[in-house]
Parts: C-alpha cells; sequence; structure tokens
C-alpha cells in the first residue's frame, strides 16, 4: 500500500520540508479538506471524491464563510497596508508589525505580511477545490446549471483572491489546480503543485481576466436585495479595476458601464452608507443601491474588527484601552477642510477621548469611521468607486466633459460645487482633480495607495510627506519604485526555493 501525506496546499511547515527532503514519509496525515468531513478517500486513491451534491454544496458555501470571517488578509491588513503607507493614515499603535509600514521600513520578517500571504493563497486554493471536482460529482440530482453557477462563483472568488496577491506582490506563485496527496510514489510529480515557480504580475491578471471573463456566462444576475453574492456584476467590477492596472481604458470604461447599466447608482445620502442606528442596535442601511459586494454582519454573529480602528458603537467601552490602527493623518483631514468637505468627513474621521496620545491630544483624537460597529457592513466594492474609475477613463481617452460630469455626479452628493473650469480644461488638470475626488470619497476603504500608483503619484507624494505632514513618523528610507510592492515574506523563501524577493527589500 502506498503511503499517503495529506497536506493543505499553501500551509505546509518549514519541519515538513525537512521531513520531505530526507524522503521519510512515515509521519501523521494532515489534511485541511477531510477535516470537513464531506468526501470519501480510498487508501488506493489518492484524490478525494464528493460524492454527491450535499458534499460539494458545503465546499462551495465555505468560500463564502471565508470571505465574511476571516477579515485580517482581505480588510484589517488590506487597510494598514493601502492606507498607512499613504498620505492618508498613520499606522496607528507602536507595535513593531504596523509601525514599518508608516515609515517604509518593512522587510521580510513582518509577520502580517507573511499571514496575508498564506491566506490569499490558502483561499485561491479552497477555490481550486470547487472548480477542479465540481464538474465530476456523480450525483444526477444536480443540474449542470446549478454546477456553472457555483464554478462561475468559485471563479471570481478565486479572481479576487489573486487579483489583490499579485497586487501586493508582483510575482507570485500560481496554481490552479486541486494538489492530490503526495505518496512515496509521485513526490516528484506532485511536489512542484505545492510549491510552484512564480509567475509575472501581468501573468498573474492575465488569469484573474480568464477566470472573470469565463464566470461572466453563469454567474448570478446581481441581487437587490442581497449584496453578499459573487454576481456577474462583482465580476464586472472586478474586470473595470484590474483593465484600469493595466492601462486599458476601453476595457476599463466598457466594463464600468456594464456595472452600471445593472443598476448600481449612488446612493442618495452619503451617510447612510456606513452608519448605524443607535435606536435599532443595527447598521443603518444595507444593500444600498450602491453597493455591488458587502459582507454582513448581525447580532450573534458580529464583525470584530471593528474595534481595531476605533469604538464599537454596539458596546461602546469594547477593547478600547489600546491603541488602535489606521489613525486618519493631518494630511488627509487638512484635505477635507480645504475643500469644505463637511459631508464625507464626517463620515470618515471620528473624534473620541482616549488613553493615548500617539498622534494627537488624547482628548481630542480621530479615528477611522467607516467600520464603526460589529454589525455594520463592510462595503468591498461600491459605485463611486465605478463612477471615479468611468472618469479617469473618460478623461485618459480625452474625453474631458465626460469626466467631468461623473467627477460632479460625486461632489454633488457630497454638497459640493461642480469643479471649476481651471480643473477640467485640460487632461492632466482633470486626472488631477480624479485622483483628489477619489482620495476624499474613498479615504480610509483601501484605495489610495492604489491609485497613487496608477497615477504615477507615489514617489512624490510620500517622499515629501514629512514636509506636508508634522505628525507622520519620519521615513526610514526614501520610496523608489519597488516600494510599490511588498516584500514577499521570508517564510514564502523558505518554503519555496522558486521565490526570489522582490527588489528593493
Amino acid at each position: 500500500m502506498k503511503t499517503i501525506i495529506k497536506i493543505s496546499l499553501f500551509a505546509i511547515s518549514y519541519s515538513l520540508l525537512t521531513v520531505l527532503s530526507s524522503c521519510s514519509l512515515d509521519i501523521e496525515p494532515i489534511s485541511d479538506q477531510s477535516e470537513l468531513n464531506l468526501s470519501t478517500t480510498d487508501t488506493a486513491d489518492t484524490r478525494i471524491k464528493y460524492k454527491d451534491r450535499a458534499a460539494m454544496e458545503a465546499v462551495y458555501k465555505n468560500l463564502y464563510t471565508l470571505m465574511r470571517d476571516r477579515q485580517e488578509h482581505w480588510y484589517l491588513d488590506y487597510l494598514l497596508f493601502s492606507e498607512a503607507r499613504t498620505d492618508n493614515a498613520y499606522a496607528g499603535t507602536t507595535g513593531a508589525e504596523v509601525v514599518p509600514v508608516e515609515t517604509n521600513a518593512l522587510d521580510a520578517s513582518n509577520p502580517d505580511i507573511a499571514r496575508d500571504w498564506d491566506r490569499y493563497l490558502e483561499d485561491i486554493a479552497s477555490a481550486n477545490v470547487v472548480i477542479s471536482n465540481i464538474d465530476s460529482v456523480p450525483d444526477p440530482a444536480f443540474s449542470k446549471a446549478e454546477r456553472e453557477q457555483w464554478k462561475a462563483e468559485a471563479k471570481i472568488f478565486r479572481a479576487m483572491m489573486l487579483f489583490d496577491l499579485a497586487r501586493w506582490f508582483g510575482n507570485i506563485p500560481l496554481n490552479l489546480q486541486e494538489a492530490p496527496d503526495i505518496t512515496s510514489e509521485n513526490i516528484e510529480e506532485v511536489y512542484p503543485l505545492y510549491f510552484p515557480e512564480p509567475v509575472t504580475q501581468e501573468e498573474a491578471y492575465a488569469q484573474v481576466i480568464r477566470d472573470l471573463e469565463e464566470a461572466l456566462e453563469y454567474a448570478p444576475a446581481l441581487n437587490p436585495i442581497d449584496k453578499t453574492v459573487l454576481s456577474k456584476t462583482v465580476a464586472e467590477a472586478l474586470l473595470a479595476k484590474i483593465y484600469a492596472e493595466q492601462g486599458n481604458w476601453e476595457q476599463t470604461l466598457n466594463y464600468c458601464n456594464m456595472v452600471l447599466a445593472d443598476g448600481i447608482t449612488l446612493e442618495p445620502e452619503y451617510a447612510s452608507l456606513f452608519g448605524y442606528n443607535e435606536d435599532t442596535g443595527d447598521a443603518t442601511l444595507r444593500n444600498s443601491r450602491e453597493s455591488i459586494l458587502e459582507m454582513q454582519y448581525f447580532a450573534g454573529s458580529g464583525s470584530w474588527v471593528t474595534w481595531m480602528y476605533g469604538r464599537n458603537l454596539a458596546n461602546y467601552d469594547e477593547s478600547f484601552t489600546w491603541a488602535k490602527w489606521i489613525t486618519p493623518s493631518r494630511d488627509l483631514i487638512a484635505d477635507f477642510e480645504r475643500e469644505g468637505d463637511n459631508v464625507r468627513f464626517q463620515e470618515t474621521v471620528v473624534y473620541y477621548d482616549c488613553a493615548w496620545a500617539n498622534y494627537y491630544p488624547a482628548d481630542h483624537y480621530p479615528f477611522m469611521y467607516k467600520c464603526r460597529s460589529a454589525y455594520n457592513s463592510i462595503i468591498k466594492l461600491r459605485g463611486a468607486d465605478i463612477i471615479l474609475l468611468k472618469a479617469e477613463a473618460l478623461a485618459r481617452k480625452g474625453d474631458l466633459s465626460g469626466a467631468a460630469e461623473c467627477v460632479n455626479q460625486i461632489r454633488q452628493r457630497a454638497k459640493l460645487s461642480d469643479l471649476a473650469a481651471s480643473k477640467t480644461g485640460s487632461q492632466d488638470a482633470m486626472l488631477d482633480a480624479i485622483l483628489h475626488e477619489r482620495r476624499l470619497e474613498l479615504a480610509l476603504e483601501g484605495h489610495r495607495l492604489f491609485d497613487l500608483v496608477r497615477f504615477g503619484k507615489l514617489l512624490d507624494v510620500m517622499n515629501t510627506i514629512n514636509q506636508r505632514d508634522e505628525g507622520r513618523l519620519p521615513q526610514a528610507r526614501p520610496f523608489v519604485e519597488a516600494h510599490r510592492l511588498m516584500p514577499i515574506p521570508q517564510t514564502a523563501l523558505d518554503k519555496n526555493a522558486n521565490l526570489v524577493q522582490n527588489p528593493g527589500y
């Protein structure tokens, strides 16, 4: 009988590698999938077989559980790395894992980077299980239409995680298969599936596009009363964003228009997007007309992440004895004030008394306010982002009046006047206005770093930040072009000899 080792695709420890390299395979089996108790195995067969629709449904639904409940990588750290590495926010605490984010001193030993790397790869592997197995489930009651829809949703999930991973790290390992168990007979064949050679960022983006475009045919239509679903509109929004990253403005415009044609529009009141109703003890609004994808939390299954940023308004004093992450910067606050933008400022920043004074006086300390209770939805994709991406695409294609119309739509909701002629008269001025509008509209939602990179402004903004912002910690080193990416974690380099550290680290 073959010796079978069941191991989780991207979570193998360094100690396991040592065991494998010495060819000793007599170890205790570990298998994330078998722990789900969803499938049957044969000792002579290394493939897990999902015996019926119910078994596959549990794996499919687990993707939504992962997306909703494992918030560290796609929301908490995502905001830290995309906002505190820019002029929008300070790291917020004195922890050794977060201060280097603010000071541009990140290195491969950072534990949060290692956590995110592993989590994204685990999520991709979970999607692979659905995609690889769903067509072979031997259940005649499991219709082809349902199989195709679930597979489309899994491809959207995989694309979303792969897009973020490639944006953060550039060259990344990519495996689109469910890796079989390693045995004494197949180790040379199977080992590369666990530790593949990296692909370039552009190759990863090409796979994201393939997944999303393939998903469009079978993904469910947008449901206006349930924005938690990985719908066709989610795929369109992600395609708009990735084509913008590539500078393909024709396709960016095409997919922005598709999203808007699906009924996505601005919610009339900006405050309702992030509001908390103290009388009901619940979010002010879910499934808004602007929301494309959101994670929802309710009594009994609330979000823990809110108290990482400030107060949990559903439990006012919960975990409020230590400094919080992602403190709004003086530079961001000053930008709201210069614009006279009270509507969006009041929904983005809130002041409390607290017991620390890391960046501001303790009796008037600003906090990130867009995640304000355990029961508020976390909006991953929303219409204002898409409208402003459309404005950018139009401006880059030379349609300045069309771009201005989009930006003015956003400004009118914020009770601001339309753009002045001085900001719409040239392409450069129009693009500057769009970047500025994105800063105020989407502040502390995880867009700023990618916007600065896409507009070619990261080095200019961040290498002068200490001259403009007296409260920011001094930069440990100047930003260079390579710092648009993060370092590949040392733990990943130790596991996979095919990986090479990113330049600049």
